[in-house]
Order: structure tokens, then sequence, then C-alpha cells
């Protein structure tokens, strides 16, 4: 039978964590390794301090890195190489399986070999905000597909659209295709998904492959994320450029109105107009960023420590992971190896 593995990033794990890997170790699909790839070392110890995982689960790979060292993609690259399964799912920390059946169902496309990648559906928490759960509904509806080059044209940026919240990969073509970006601040699993349909893969969305993943951010929360957004669009003119984003976003505003109009909810209109502004006015400044002065920058963007890890790689310096500062054991390691 094929393998597969879990690779979760994780920061601060909390009880969400504890309860992912539980529902993890109860699919209908047996799962090989979890890989869990840690940012700083006491916090995961300080949320498991006295329980004995390892022996609960035996499965459990746990590394830790520095908070420095982490990038969306070369740390989930870095993951990808503890596995030798056939196929792997990317997962984040606050992602709860729906059921039983995810890992089957978001395998069912890829083993079929009609994609490169499938994603699953995001479902709101019941504590969502009307906003949050129309949001869901309009990125991740009950209808599953299969996004290719040929839907380029209607689907535009829709068509390699994916995400690593709950994304499984066939290790075969993600190793053919170079992997995920090395450095990214955001949007690797996109940035991967439009190489895999560029060269004629196929992108699965999996609507029977379901997790409860939401979150009521804050204007100002949006405002950095879509900074973080916005650059990584600048930074990857290749994939974006020909497919701008503004649209999308446009259409996502006008039906969320019309869906609280709907809903008898029009007293949340204002909050969705102004949330809508800060988002993009992170965008545009992201995609500009360039203009900025460094420092503005770095206050900007959500992820503080992306600025300086190219510094950081040239220094080479030796130091502890468990700080948050510096390069770890395992990387020192991998260097000496090259």
């Amino acid at each position: 039978m094929d393998k597969v593995d879990i690779i979760i990033p994780a920061y601060k794990p909390d009880q969400k964590f504890v309860t992912l890997i539980g529902r993890l170790e109860h699919q209908s699909v047996p799962v090989g390794q979890i890989i869990v790839m840690n940012t700083e070392q006491k916090y995961f110890d300080r949320l498991l301090y006295g329980a004995s995982y390892q022996k609960d689960y035996h499965n459990i790979v746990v590394k830790h890195i520095s908070k420095r060292e982490f990038d969306h993609g070369r740390t989930r690259n870095r993951g990808v190489k503890y596995s030798n399964a056939d196929y792997f799912i990317m997962m984040t920390q606050d992602a709860l399986p729906a059921d039983e059946y995810m890992v089957e169902k978001l395998l069912e496309p890829i083993r079929s070999g009609k994609a490169a990648v499938a994603y699953a559906r995001q479902m709101p928490h019941e504590e969502s905000s009307f906003v949050e759960k129309f949001t869901r509904s309009f990125n991740y509806p009950e209808q599953s597909c299969i996004k290719t080059k040929d839907d380029l044209e209607t689907l535009g940026i829709k068509t390699f659209f994916c995400s690593n919240v709950c994304a499984a990969y066939n290790r075969k073509i993600f190793d053919e295709l170079g992997g995920f970006v090395k450095h990214t601040i955001f949007n690797e699993d996109m940035i991967y998904a439009a190489k895999a349909v560029e060269v004629g893969y196929g992108i699965a969305y999996a609507a029977d492959a379901r997790v409860y993943h939401s979150h009521n951010y804050t204007n100002k929360e949006q405002f950095h994320r879509n900074f973080d957004l916005g650059v990584s669009q600048a930074d990857h003119p290749e994939v974006f450029a020909g497919y701008p984003s503004e649209s999308e976003g446009i259409r996502l505003v006008r039906q969320t109105i019309a869906y609280l109009k709907e809903q008898g909810q029009k007293r949340e209109i204002p909050h969705v107009i102004c949330q809508s502004g800060f988002k993009y006015m992170g965008y545009l400044l992201g995609k500009n960023y360039r203009k900025i002065p460094k420092k503005l920058v770095v206050a900007l963007s959500s992820n503080k420590e992306y600025w300086g890890q190219d510094n950081l790689i040239k220094a080479g310096s030796r130091i502890d992971a468990t700080k948050g500062y510096g390069r770890s054991e395992q990387e020192i390691a991998d260097r000496t190896v090259r």
C-alpha cells in the first residue's frame, strides 16, 4: 500500500494541536509519520510538559528550529526530506479534521493521477463571525473540482489557488518540480501550484476532505497579513503579474455585502467595508514594498524575521535554536555535509 506522511509546521502550539494529532491517528487511511517542524523548542516542551506523547504516538517525529530560521518554503522542504512516503500532506497546527475520512478523500484525486496536489475544504468554527463564515464558503465551496491550464482564461488566479492549511502532494511530482520556493514570505502553496499548472498538472479541490479552520482577524491583523501577501506577489511576478487578484477581492466584498443583506445582518456591512480598506491598503503597500524604507517594511510585515534571514544565512554563526535566533544544529550539520 502507498504510504502517506503528515508534515506540520508548529509555533507556540496549543490544545488544538493535541486534538489534531489525536484525530490524525484515527483516519480511515493509516498515517505513517507525523513530522512536526517546530519553531522554538521551549514552547513545544511547555505544552507537552509531563506528557508521554512519544509513547502514545510512536509515529511522531519532532524537529526543532529557531524562529529566525523559519521560512514558509524552506522549512516545509526540510520537513519533506524527513519523509520517504509516496504522498505527504501539509497541515497547519490549527486545522482540525472534520472526520476520519479527511486523508482518504484528500488522496483520491492524486492517486487517480488527475492532480499533482489536492487541497481540503476549510469550514468555519461555530464561533466564527458571519463574515468569516461567508468568506470560507466563498473560497471553499461544496463542489469539488480539478483545475488545469485550460482554466486560466476563465478562472484566472483561482486556477492555482491552493492552501497548505491542508493539502496533499504527490512526492514524485514534488521532487520533479523542485519542491516549494526556498525563500518566501507567503504563498509557497500557490507558487508551487502555479508551477505544476504551467507544466500540465492539475490542481484538485477536494471538497469531501474537510477541516475546521477559521480566524476572526482584527483590522490590524488583516493589514499585516495582506501586506505580506502583496510582498509575495511582488517577489513572484512570473506567477502573479498576469493574473491580478484585485478583481477577485472586489467580487468577495460585493458578495459578502449581498449575503449580509440577505441574512438581515446589515449592521455588519460597515465593518466589512472598513476591513476591506485595511486589507487593500496592506496589499497595495506590500506590492510596492521596494519603495518603502526597510525599517517601515519590517514594521508593516507580520513576519519580522523574514527580513533578516538573508544576512543570517550569510553570517553562518553558530547559535542556540531554543532562544529564537540564529541557526540550529541541524542546519549546521546540513551545511557541513554539503
